[in-house]
This record gives structure tokens, sequence and C-alpha cells, in this order.
């Protein structure tokens, strides 16, 4: 396999495994697809860590895959190629992206589908495709804009150039730069951390937080106005607010 699922209490951790350098050839694209899907599905993943490994996160596609491709065969290939990280972006638990080495190209849209990104002090994250004459199509355009700014996210595009770590925590590429030793442990913290709490209200958050994004405030306050109403519904409200009014705050256990 290119790539597995392991859980473990309730965090669950899809590992990249094609060595040496992780590259996201097709059956890799279309395993993560998979994985996130079953993660999506299954009541026992609550939280979610996207690893490569310690030495490399994705070093990008598989050049020499992609290299016999004309253009019709990515017509039909690029739809499923992003429906790939699209998939990932859109499991409704946290998700945590573990960065370790190179993540670049197809490496580096993977971990702006996470929701946090921790990465390595040796980590080096970008965007090289216009060195190839292309431009990123797993999601670089879009979900990189919107993460760092459309005026830093064309800087690295249009160049193509390596971020290290500590560049990529001062413009908002990653949220954590950490010992590379630490990354996988870190990692898994933050998620166990959330794995814990309440899953419909930890859902409605990234929904909200999402789906607000992409269109106007109005429509934004609206989902969350939704979403904030409907947990009303929930057991996981009253354990939160029988265990704030009988305990004090922070010591409710979510089921």
């Amino acid at each position: 396999m290119t790539a597995n699922l392991e859980v473990l209490d309730g965090v669950g951790t899809i590992r990249l495994d094609r060595p040496p350098m992780n590259a996201l050839d097709v059956a890799t694209q279309d395993r993560l697809r998979e994985l996130a899907e079953e993660a999506t599905r299954r009541d026992d993943v609550r939280a979610v860590v996207i690893y490569g490994g310690e030495k490399v996160f994705a070093a990008g596609a598989d050049i020499k895959e992609m290299q016999a491709m004309d253009h019709t065969a990515m017509v039909v290939r690029s739809k499923a190629l992003q429906d790939s990280f699209t998939a990932v972006a859109r499991i409704p638990k946290p998700v945590v992206a573990a960065v370790t080495g190179y993540a670049l190209g197809g490496g580096c849209e993977l971990a702006l589908c996470a929701d946090f990104r921790i990465a390595a002090d040796n980590a080096k994250l970008g965007q090289p495709e216009i060195l190839l004459g292309l431009i990123p199509g797993a999601g670089g355009t879009q979900r990189l804009a919107r993460l760092i700014g459309p005026s830093r996210a064309k800087d690295l595009i249009f160049t193509g150039r390596h971020v290290k770590a500590e560049e990529a925590l001062t413009i908002g590429l990653v949220d954590r730069v950490v010992p590379a030793a630490e990354v996988y442990e870190q990692a898994y913290a933050w998620a166990a951390r959330l794995a814990k709490g309440p899953a419909l209200a930890l859902r409605a958050a990234k929904e909200s937080v999402d789906a607000g994004l992409e269109t106007d405030i109005d429509t934004g306050l609206t989902i969350e106005r939704n979403w904030f109403a409907g947990l009303f519904a929930t057991e996981d409200r009253e354990r939160g607010m029988r265990s704030f009014v009988e305990e004090g705050p922070g010591k409710a256990k979510f089921l």
C-alpha cells in the first residue's frame, strides 16, 4: 500500500508510505481519497494526523508518470486529483499535518488540506510547478492564497522557490515549528486533545469556518447560526452545559 490508516485512542494517522520521497502518483492519490473517506465514516476516528514519516512529508507528484500523460489524459485525471485532496480537506474532523523534510508541489497542497500544520525545523515547503511549465493542480492556487494571502501565494507560485520552516511560520504557511524528532509526537498530541472533545461541535466549527470563507459574511453568519442552534439538540451540549454548571468550566467529558 502507498498509504495506510492507523487508529489509536480516537486519532487516525494517515501515513504516506512510498519510499524514498512519498511521490504522489496516481495510486497514492486514489489511496488518499479512500483513506479520507474511511476516516470520515469511522466513529472511532475523532481527529486525524497526516504524516509522511521521519524524513519526508511528500516531495510532490510523480513527474515521470505525469510526463507520460498528454492533454486528454490529464483532462480526465485532473478532476480525480483534485477530488482526492478535497476529500482530505473535507474530513469533518480536526486534521493536522505533521510535516517533515520536503513538502513540495502536491505535498504542500496536501498539507494545505489540514486544519493545522506542525513543521519540523528542517522542513521545506513550496509550489515549484512553475519550473515545469505548469501551475499547482491539486488546490494550491486556491488554498494557498486563502491561507497566506494572494500576494504571498503568488510569490511562491510564480517563483517556485522553497520556503524554510521559519519563513513558513512567519508567513502563516505553518502554525508551529518544532525539532524534527518531535513532529509526530506534537501532531498526535494536538489531535488527541481534540479527539476527546465534542465531535458534533467540532464538525460544526470546522464547517462553519470553511464554508463561511467561501461566501459573503451574511451567508457565513447564517451558516454559523444554523449550526449553533442545531447543537442545542445534541447530548454533547447538554453534557457540556451541565458540567459547567455543576463542576465549573473545562471539566466536561464527551463520549
